[in-house]
Parts: C-alpha cells; sequence; structure tokens
C-alpha cells in the first residue's frame, strides 16, 4: 500500500492548505492513504477539532495522527508566537520519527511533505530513507526571498528593519526592507537564525510544492526555475499545484462561530438586499486583531466613505499584540464602535461579530471588494472569485505579499499606514471609495477577474497546475 505523509505548521490556515493538498492527491491517485501528523499547538487562536472530525469522518482515505503534546520550559517567551510554534514542533521531533516508522511499517511512503515552519522534521525523513518534500502554504515570490535569504543575510551585517533600502530579490519586485516577512526583521531574533536554518533546507529537499499557478506569478517562478534564487547550488523541482481553496462547509466547521448559529445565514441573507458588486468585505484571518483605537478609526471611515460594508469584527487584543494566541471572547460592538455608528450605517453596512463563512461571502454576487490582512489563503479565495482587494497586512509574511499584490500582481490597491503601523479614518475612507468608484478600483477589478480565469484554466484538465501534479506523481514513481 502505498502512502503520503503531510506534516502542517499547527495555525489553522496551515492545516486547511495541507488537507487540501492531500484531497488534491486523493484525487489523482484515490487507492492513495494520506496521513497528517497534528503537533500540539502552543496557542489555540481556535479549536481545530470540529474541522478534523469534519474530514476525517468524509474522507477515510485521510488519517490524523494526533502527536503527544509537549512540556515547554517555564522560561519560553510565550509571547513570540512563531517561537513558541518552533519550539513545539522541535520537541516533537522524537514522536515524529516514531510515528513516521509506524506508518512506514505498513505503507510505502512516497514523501514525507513538510510546512516550511516543520523543517526541524526534515532530518527525521532523511533518517528513514524517505523523501522530504516542502509544502509551501504562501506564494512563490515569498519562497523565492527565503530561497534568497542566506545570501541577503551575508551581504549585510544589518537587520532589515535598520537597512532602509530596497532589496532586489530574483523574480521579484524591489521590496523595502522592513517590509520582509516579520520574523526576520532582526538578525538579534532567535526565530531570525532559525528562518535562516530552515532556508538553508529548502534546496535540500526533493522538491517544493506550492499553493500557487503559473500565470499569477510567473517571474518568480521562472527565477527560481532558473537557480537565480540559490547562487551556491541546486534548486530542487517546483510544482505549482494551486489554487487550493478550502471546502466552504468544512471551513466552517473550523471556525469558532461566537456570533451564534444563525450569523452566518444573517449576514449572507443581508447582503441578498444588496446590489451587485456593491459591498465591501472586511475580515482579517484566522489570527489579525486590532486596538480599540484602531477598531474606532476603521468605523469612521468606513461611515464617511458612504459605501455599503460587511465588516468581521473581532475583540481587541488584551495585551499589545497583533496576533491572536488564545481564542477570542465575542466583541461589545456598543462600547467598542463610535456612539451612535450601527444606528446611523444601518442601511448599508453591516458589523458581524468574530466570524463569516469567507468563501461563501466573497463568492457573493453582491461584494465588490476585499479589505484583506493578505494572508495567502484569503488572496487565493479572493482572486478565485474575483474579488479587487486592499491589502493591509497585520503579520508574518503579509507586508512582502501587498508589494506582490500591488506592484507585480496588481490585483490590489495598498492601505498605507503610518511608521507606527497606524491608519487613521481618512485612509480608510480613500481606499474603500477608490475599491468601489474611482478608476484605480476599475483597474484593479479587471485584472482580478482575469486572474479568476486564469485559476480556473490552471486547475482544469491539461492546464498547468494539473500538469504539475502529474510531474510529483511521476517523480514518485522513479523513486
Amino acid at each position: 500500500m502505498e502512502a503520503v505523509v503531510l506534516y502542517p505548521s499547527p495555525p489553522i490556515g496551515h492545516l486547511l492548505a495541507m488537507v487540501e493538498l492531500g484531497k488534491l492527491l486523493l484525487s489523482h491517485q484515490p487507492s492513495l492513504s494520506i496521513h497528517i501528523l497534528i503537533a500540539t499547538p502552543p496557542y489555540q487562536a481556535e479549536s481545530t477539532a470540529p474541522y478534523i472530525a469534519a474530514v476525517s469522518s468524509t474522507i477515510p482515505s485521510i488519517v490524523f495522527h494526533k502527536l503527544p503534546k509537549v512540556t515547554l520550559l517555564p522560561s519560553t517567551d510565550v509571547t513570540h508566537h512563531e517561537f513558541l510554534t518552533f519550539e513545539v514542533l522541535r520537541l516533537s521531533n522524537p514522536n515524529v520519527h516514531e510515528t513516521l516508522l509506524s506508518i512506514s511499517k505498513d505503507y510505502k511512503v512516497h514523501a514525507f511533505t513538510i510546512d516550511f515552519f516543520c523543517t526541524v522534521a526534515f532530518k527525521v525523513a532523511v533518517d528513514l530513507s524517505i523523501p522530504p518534500y516542502f509544502f509551501y502554504t504562501s506564494g512563490v515570490a515569498t519562497l523565492s526571498s527565503f530561497f534568497y535569504l542566506p545570501t541577503l543575510h551575508n551581504n549585510t551585517t544589518k537587520s532589515f528593519k535598520e537597512l532602509n533600502l530596497l532589496l532586489n530579490i530574483p523574480g521579484v519586485p524591489p521590496v523595502p526592507s522592513a517590509d520582509m516577512p516579520k520574523p526576520v526583521l532582526d538578525r538579534n531574533d532567535q526565530v531570525y537564525h532559525i528562518f535562516i536554518n530552515n532556508s538553508m533546507y529548502l534546496p535540500k529537499s526533493a522538491g517544493i510544492i506550492i499553493n500557487s499557478f503559473e500565470s499569477l506569478e510567473p517571474r518568480a517562478i521562472k527565477a527560481i526555475r532558473d537557480g537565480l534564487c540559490v547562487p551556491d547550488g541546486p534548486t530542487p523541482p517546483l510544482y505549482c499545484i494551486g489554487p487550493l481553496i478550502a471546502d466552504v462547509d468544512r471551513r466552517s466547521g473550523a471556525r469558532s462561530n461566537a456570533a451564534g448559529e444563525g450569523a452566518p445565514n444573517d449576514c449572507l441573507m443581508w447582503l441578498d438586499k444588496q446590489p451587485s458588486k456593491s459591498v465591501v468585505f472586511l475580515c482579517f484571518g484566522s489570527l489579525g486583531l486590532f486596538s480599540a483605537q484602531q477598531l474606532k478609526e476603521i468605523a469612521e471611515g468606513l461611515e464617511r466613505s458612504e459605501q455599503r460594508f460587511l465588516w468581521v469584527m473581532r475583540n481587541p487584543p488584551s495585551e499589545n499584540l497583533s496576533v491572536a494566541i488564545k481564542e477570542q471572547s465575542e466583541p461589545d460592538l456598543n462600547a467598542l464602535l463610535p456612539m451612535g455608528f450601527l444606528e446611523r450605517t444601518k442601511e448599508r453596512g453591516k458589523v458581524v461579530k468574530s466570524w463569516a463563512p469567507q468563501v461563501t461571502v466573497l463568492n457573493h454576487d453582491s461584494i465588490g471588494g476585499f479589505v484583506t490582512h493578505c494572508g495567502w489563503n484569503s488572496v487565493l479565495e479572493s482572486v478565485c472569485a474575483g474579488v479587487p482587494m486592499v491589502a493591509w497586512p497585520l503579520y508574518a509574511e503579509q507586508r512582502f505579499n501587498r508589494v506582490l499584490l500591488v506592484e507585480e500582481m496588481k490585483i490590489a490597491l495598498p492601505m498605507v499606514e503610518s511608521e507606527t503601523g497606524f491608519v487613521d479614518s481618512s485612509e480608510v475612507e480613500k481606499r474603500v471609495r477608490e475599491l468601489v468608484e474611482w478608476e484605480q478600483g476599475k483597474v484593479v477589478r479587471k485584472r482580478t477577474v482575469a486572474m479568476k480565469h486564469a485559476a480556473k484554466a490552471a486547475m482544469s484538465e491539461g492546464g498547468s497546475s494539473r500538469l504539475a501534479l502529474a510531474k510529483l506523481f511521476e517523480s514518485w514513481k522513479q523513486e
């Protein structure tokens, strides 16, 4: 019996993408057995248990292996969510080894496919003579930046946050050094050195599977394939098999619905009453949070814009964070929003507490734009729905993604923040109006609709992503 083992990073977005990869592999070879290792996350923004249960009950060929919980040292910095994740994955390695060994007794394991965050498990695959692959859950351009990271590191002694210059990365538009992925901005941060180490393992893999498609990122794909991102060694094969979009109903099983069971239907019923392409949807991912002051600025900007809106609003963090590291309680809208806001905007706006069925919303005819945190899953969902974006990055590689969406792909307008990261109400008002009413909005809409058709073509019979999938299976047969 043949199997592929997948190892996602704990956050829900990474798990969703990895499960979609498993489903895609099964669509090509239904006899395959997919095994997904689940490390217990150090923080839990939302429970993954309902989602895992839903997948297990409907797709018996996908088997989840929950790794035993590991004990973190009392001195571990619990406010640094990337470091926390890396620590849990590092401490889980003996359990990964045991589980892989157990699976390989009953199956011919073609590949151990790991998330970039899970690079610490690379050597486990090598020790067991199982080919290690990466599944990269963001875009090709950010992948090229990580391929190129050791070169950038060797070319300077300063941190990216201090450089204040444009970085030239092969296949990518010039990127302001401060827009590099957040975890690599400070070279004195221990996480920076973990990322450098992980980047050095990318070229050693048997191949890199990526949730993107040829016509979305042609320049970055060509730069990697031409070997420009790894100047001092070989580059492994790249398999662009996307866009993989999480199944809508199963995705809703993954989300905590703090607003009560009726909320998703309530917001969809409200959308049914709005004119075509008139509503701006604001939603900031499973981890993104804003301060109470920032929430008020968003509200004032939306009110002054006079545009229709659907806004998924979450509680501000208890600490000074832009990332949810624990489950959030339901927001008190009256306390957080300007006095009278809900009453004054009730004819053209709706605020939803904590959660909405994002894929369903984006594909609704009344949605005309999407203000997003630029998480890669959300970007692909917007592209596949043909909805233009306003890019408002919050964490991880999202500032880098904004450069790509605005400068390279031209499918988004930028939300411009102050040096402290704060966005005032006049900027919110301007970008929302621009997206729906102005010429710039029409240009990005046209481009996004073209990308929607290109995405469909890539996943169709004979399309680039289907061909890449076939090549991946070919590589496994040649072992």
